[in-house]
This record gives structure tokens, C-alpha cells and sequence, in this order.
């Protein structure tokens, strides 16, 4: 079983789950509609390669993938913060905002992906860690999308080379095929959104702890301090040195000393330009089951904009 499950069935519900469900090979079917389970392992992923409807979605930049990648494992890049064919600028230059929907919707139907898909994010490792916020923001933006089992390979890809798994120079050959859903349009929320619901919602800024202290100051937000009322939640904690994520005890000790056990309270991320908020988004909703979780695309860089940040005051 998977380290990050919080909790355990009895045997004969996972049973039933599984029959039910017909993925004889999960392990767990999480209470929000998951097939596999959020963050899966490379030992996982070796095992279960040969799964129907199995993507394995490498992020990593078309050089590193060329010269070596999982086998079968697609290419569709995110290297660039300001375009991609998973992020775009808009024209007040905010960067890593939604592509428009047909264009979307285009690059996942052209990589044979489909709303059943059963979706493994490669990512590689960073200093800082962005990388692994670019492996949470496609993720985020597939589901936003419509393709509901969406997984993050622990570790990435480094930890698939270091353990000597196969690899391989061959490119599969994709099947193409149109591509509808319904976006979550209450997922994504404005900054006007933010602005009428500070004191009602709680609002978290995923930054480093430095910056939202105003400690630092980031080049794309240049005023020191956060939102007024937001909460310190930094995003690179949730990872060890590796890549890896930490267990799920602790993310949901981390996530609980900041926003409290009600897990149905509205929560609103955001960051510096909308990368590790949909790290903490995705592990709040997909992995501690939090029930009511947005991301401020915009976040402090649209913020600074036209509003003031406040630095830290003691009570």
C-alpha cells in the first residue's frame, strides 16, 4: 500500500471497491472518486506499466526527454513560465495563466489522453523545487479539465534513473482523438474574487516563509508582506531532499496546524505567479481530502498590481 494513504479500509470494502470499480490492480479508491492513488511510487509505476488506459505524461523539457525517458512515456513540455501548451501570459503579462480551453483541450486530445485516462506526471528535480510545482500545475490543469485520476510520480524521474529502471530513446506512437469536457470553473478564482471574500474565506499564500514575511521580495511582486489575512503555508516544506513528498501524517499536520480539521471550509491558495499554489491545491484536494480548495491564478503578482500587501504583525 501505498505510504500516503491516511487510512485503511476493512478488507472486505477494498474488495468491493476494487471489484466495483474493475482496476483490479489499485490499492486504494479514495473517498472523492480517485482510481489510483495520487502519488504513486516508481515501484508502482514499473509494476503497472502495461495498465489500459495508462499515460505516462513526461513534463521535463524536450532535450532531457530525447535522451532518455520511462518507456512509453509522451512528452509535452513545461519549461517556460510565461508559454507553454500548458500555461500562457495574458496581456497584462501575468505568467502561468489557463490556456484558452480549445487550445487545452487540443493538446490533451492530441496526445491520445482521455477523460478516463489514468495520468503519471514526470517531472525532474530543481533548486528551487519548480519543477515539482510544474509537474502539480499540469496536474491541476488536467483536472481542471475533466481527467479526474491524475498521479505525480514520487521522486520523478531522477529517482527512476537512480533505482535503475528502464529507459529508453524511442518515441510511442500516439493515437489522436478529440477531446470534450467540462472545465471546473469554480476552481480558478479572480482577483476580485479574493478581494470581496478576505475575512470569509481563509486564504493561504504557498510562498516561501521569507517573502511572506516580506523578508524578501520576489522580482514579479514587488511589494514585501502577503493579502491581508492570508496564512503561511510555504510549499517547498511539503517535499524531502530527494523530490520526494513527505508522508501524508505529516503534509496533514502541516495542513491542519494552519487551516484546522474542517475540511469543508472554502480555502483559497495562491503564490507568486500560480506554481506552488497548485502544489498545495492538489494535496489538499487529491491527497487530505480537503472539500472546497481554489487557486488565485493571478496570486501576488496581480495582487501587488493594484492592492498593497501587509507585512507580519504579532498580536
Amino acid at each position: 500500500m501505498e505510504k500516503r494513504m491516511f487510512f485503511a479500509l476493512p478488507t472486505f470494502v477494498l474488495m468491493a471497491s476494487l471489484f466495483l470499480t474493475g482496476y483490479a490492480y489499485a490499492k486504494h479508491v479514495p473517498p472523492w472518486g480517485r482510481s489510483i492513488d495520487p502519488i504513486v511510487s516508481t515501484d508502482w509505476l514499473a509494476a503497472n506499466s502495461g495498465l489500459q488506459d495508462l499515460v505516462v505524461l513526461d513534463i521535463r523539457g524536450g532535450t532531457d526527454y530525447s535522451a532518455g525517458h520511462i518507456p512509453k512515456a509522451i512528452n509535452v513540455p513545461f519549461t517556460d513560465p510565461f508559454s507553454s501548451e500548458w500555461v500562457v501570459s495574458d496581456p497584462n503579462g501575468l505568467w502561468l495563466q489557463l490556456p484558452d480551453k480549445a487550445a487545452l483541450f487540443n493538446t490533451i486530445g492530441s496526445r491520445g489522453i482521455k477523460k478516463g485516462s489514468l495520468v503519471v506526471i514526470v517531472t525532474t528535480t530543481g533548486d528551487p523545487p519548480y519543477p515539482f510545482a510544474n509537474a502539480t500545475r499540469v496536474a491541476d490543469t488536467l483536472i481542471y479539465a475533466g481527467v479526474k485520476n491524475v498521479a505525480i510520480l514520487d521522486g520523478g524521474y531522477p529517482k527512476w534513473v537512480a533505482e535503475n529502471k528502464p529507459t529508453t530513446t524511442e518515441t510511442p506512437v500516439v493515437q489522436p482523438m478529440p477531446y470534450r469536457a467540462k472545465v471546473d470553473e469554480e476552481m480558478f478564482v479572480s482577483i476580485e474574487y479574493v478581494r470581496k471574500h478576505l475575512g470569509r474565506v481563509l486564504v493561504i499564500d504557498a510562498r516561501d516563509a521569507d517573502v511572506y514575511f516580506g523578508v524578501r521580495i520576489e522580482p514579479f511582486a514587488d511589494k514585501a508582506g502577503h493579502i491581508p489575512s492570508a496564512r503561511s503555508l510555504p510549499t517547498p516544506w511539503m517535499w524531502n531532499a530527494d523530490g520526494t513528498y513527505k508522508d501524508t501524517e505529516i503534509l496533514g499536520a502541516m495542513a491542519s496546524g494552519v487551516l484546522g480539521r474542517h475540511k469543508a471550509n472554502e480555502i483559497v491558495v495562491y503564490c507568486g505567479v500560480g506554481g506552488y499554489a497548485s502544489s498545495w491545491w492538489f494535496v489538499l484536494t487529491q491527497v487530505l481530502g480537503y472539500e472546497n480548495v481554489k487557486i488565485f491564478d493571478g496570486s501576488a503578482q496581480e495582487w501587488v498590481m493594484y492592492y498593497d500587501m501587509v507585512p507580519y504583525q504579532w498580536d
